[in-house]
């Protein structure tokens, strides 16, 4: 068994593999987007997405590809969304996906779409169907394998590493505006929330921090 971590650039074709997808890596008002979950089924392709960028233009975009069946957008503050988006599946986009998509391969989020065409994503299985699935790809989509290593190496999601408390301090101090710009709750607004000291809320919170930037800068 093995974890693979992939890059899969398209060679500017984003759109031919599928328009949703060339939105994704080039549009102008998309900052980032990366792919959460995601359920292929051969004949349709649901994606949970956290876009940066502008919800109203992606969703007047999205209005006008006849390939999106439907989608459900959630905005989190001004300039980010959870976006669901399902879409009927291209012959091209069965190509990409179907091979990291089949038999006993798990691939792990997030998926992280960049604005040169690259989709990078993690898939653990057994290594002769990680073989299978990199040479099943079409030849003119480039797979580069940026690291090999056992589930032992894998990072769990990062919000994972927190205790029920602390994600709980979390959010309230997310909900509140703690984390706003200019900052619109302090200590006392989330410890209020959580029905504890001021300190207790700090110490919450600066555990909190320093697990999730740990987990995502590559301290642990």
């Amino acid at each position: 068994m093995k974890r693979l971590r992939v890059s899969i650039t398209a060679h500017g074709r984003e759109g031919e593999i599928h328009p949703m997808y060339g939105v994704l890596t080039n549009a102008p008002f998309v900052e980032r987007a990366t792919a959460l979950q995601w359920n292929f089924t051969g004949d349709a392709l649901g994606i949970l997405h956290h876009v940066e960028g502008d919800a109203d233009a992606f969703a007047a975009t999205a209005d006008d590809i006849d390939a999106v069946v439907g989608y459900d957008i959630e905005p989190v503050g001004d300039d980010a969304f959870y976006v669901y988006v399902r879409d009927a599946t291209t012959p091209s986009l069965a190509a990409l996906f179907g091979p990291v998509s089949r038999g006993g391969l798990v691939v792990v989020p997030p998926v992280v779409y960049g604005a040169d065409g690259t989709v990078t994503l993690t898939v653990f299985g057994p290594d002769e169907e990680l073989q299978a699935a990199m040479d099943a790809i079409p030849e003119a989509i480039d797979v580069t394998v940026e690291a090999v290593g056992s589930l032992a190496t894998s990072r769990v999601a990062p919000t994972a590493r927190l205790t029920d408390r602390q994600r709980e301090a979390a959010e309230a101090a997310i909900d509140l505006g703690y984390y706003d710009v200019p900052r619109t709750a302090d200590h006392e607004a989330v410890a209020d929330a959580l029905g504890c000291a001021p300190s207790t809320a700090a110490e919450h919170l600066r555990k909190a921090e320093s697990k999730l930037l740990r987990a995502v800068l590559g301290g642990e």
